[in-house]
């Protein structure tokens, strides 16, 4: 039984007035189920104007939800990517929209085909905490340039930030909704029958969305995790590498679906690696007058599990290397521990970890990282650090992943203009790029065959004829 809440001094039922919010939006969709472009570039573009005007309110937001958490983590990884996935749309959908000639065939001929992107309707958003900017507004942004309407859930977790989304997209709140509630209503939002469904999250979350979610026959684009694994060539310039580590695993406190889960170095560079982590680290956030320091955990929760994988890893022989220890005062702050000595019964080598910690795991040939990454669910992201084309295409060619970084990580995530997607436990289907307006499209062949044509009058009258020319025709 859900809560009754207070809004604006009435008493309303969350699930019944999300209910009520979903076919208002059906109806709008209804009302124009063809939004040509001019319409859907208005809606982008009030959508762009009212993010640039609430920057400043989307720092803010996100500070008091974390505790602390960056402008520059907050820049690069909700606001940025936001208004540039709208740049891209804008840019892109006239020719998304034109329909594709695609050939007809001999059989066919004279008719044509065509194949025309028609909007499906209302697409169904479920966001996670760790970037509730960019991860509801990113798939939203694809599914307004689609022509569909938009409803999201923003986590529970973040709720400054879920009342300046609700700010942000106040300009086109006819064609989006956002919903908050817990589980409860996380839930009966997967319940409502979409005409597609994107979530981001855990797997364990996202088998249940795929669950409740086939009631309805509702498509379905899961943006899942992992455990997202790096590899260090043993000739590659270790600080270099480092710095793509650190990148990845210290934007948002490494509480990423792509951040750096574990890496493998060689085993005569472990002590290496650790050194250089350690020192570059401190360099870059401890030293100087750097402002935008490192973002803290989101939440108690959050903040004891990954408190919980450390003490495991103690207690089973790990050696733990911290940039930092903890000082009071520190709040929910964990500077990142690299791990070594790591064995497979410690809990960092089961459970993705969504946080400042890295195992540090060796390696004497790749073949020995080939298969223990083969061995295990397909990850999101796989990182190369390495300028051996003959290794980095064996690992490319060898192994599955959502997507790869060559002595980078992360930053594949901003390529506007290739498709994101996990595989196998890490997720099914794409957005991001054409890809994206695609999985928010339904792809509609169209056969057009002239009036004046009797061709189905002449198959009709002679169906021996034509059974014998065409199997002379293509059966040869």
């Amino acid at each position: 039984m859900t809560n009754v809440v207070k809004l604006n001094d009435v008493e309303v039922d969350p699930q019944a007035q999300m209910q009520a919010d979903f076919e208002a939006l059906k109806n709008a969709y209804i009302s124009k189920p063809a939004p040509t472009y001019n319409d859907r570039k208005e809606v982008l573009t009030k959508l762009k104007n009212s993010l640039i005007e609430n920057e400043q309110g989307i720092y803010d937001a996100l500070k008091h939800d974390y505790g602390y958490r960056s402008e520059f983590d907050t820049l690069i990884s909700d606001v940025m990517p936001s208004v540039a996935a709208i740049d891209y749309a804008l840019k892109n959908l006239k020719k998304w929209m034109k329909p594709s000639k695609r050939h007809s065939g001999l059989v066919l001929a004279p008719s044509s085909v065509t194949v025309h992107y028609q909007p499906l309707g209302v697409v169904g958003v479920i966001t996670p905490w760790n970037f509730p900017f960019f991860l509801a507004l990113g798939p939203a942004i694809q599914a307004l340039a689609a022509g569909n309407r938009v409803m999201i859930k923003m986590s529970e977790f973040t709720p400054h930030a879920n009342q300046m989304i609700r700010e942000v997209v106040k300009p086109i709140s006819d064609h989006v909704i956002i919903v908050e509630g817990e589980a409860e209503m996380g839930a009966a939002f997967s319940a409502l029958p979409f005409d597609h469904l994107i979530f981001t999250g855990s797997a364990a979350v996202g088998k249940l969305v795929a669950k409740t979610a086939a009631d309805n026959l509702t498509p379905i684009t899961l943006e899942l995790g992992g455990k997202s694994p790096t590899i260090i060539d043993d000739d590659i310039d270790i600080n270099a590498a480092v710095d793509a580590v650190i990148i990845g695993k210290s934007t948002n406190s490494g509480q990423i679906c792509v951040a750096p889960d574990y890496v493998f170095v060689p085993k005569n560079r472990e002590q290496e690696f650790v050194d250089a982590f350690l020192m570059r680290y401190k360099e870059y956030h401890l030293s100087g007058n750097n402002t935008n320091t490192q973002t803290q955990i989101v939440s108690d929760r959050q903040f004891d599990r990954l408190d919980r994988f450390l003490k495991d890893a103690k207690i089973k022989g790990a050696e733990v290397h911290a940039v930092k220890e903890r000082e009071e005062g520190d709040g929910r702050l964990i500077f990142p521990h690299l791990l070594t000595n790591v064995t497979e019964d410690m809990s960092v080598l089961q459970e993705e970890i969504f946080g400042s910690i890295l195992p540090v795991l060796t390696y004497s040939n790749l073949d020995e990282v080939i298969s223990y990454i083969n061995d295990r669910p397909r990850p999101l992201a796989l990182y190369i650090m390495s300028t051996n084309k003959k290794l980095i295409d064996r690992v490319l060619k060898n192994t599955h992943s959502g997507g790869v970084s060559i002595n980078d990580t992360a930053m594949h995530v901003m390529a506007d203009d290739a498709p994101f997607g996990g595989v196998g436990n890490s997720g099914i289907g794409h957005y991001h790029g054409p890809e994206g307006f695609q999985t928010f499209s339904k792809a509609k062949t169209v056969l057009h065959s002239p009036a004046w044509l009797p061709k189905n009058r002449f198959i009709l009258k002679n169906r021996d004829f034509v059974f014998k020319v065409l199997r002379s025709v293509f059966l040869r």
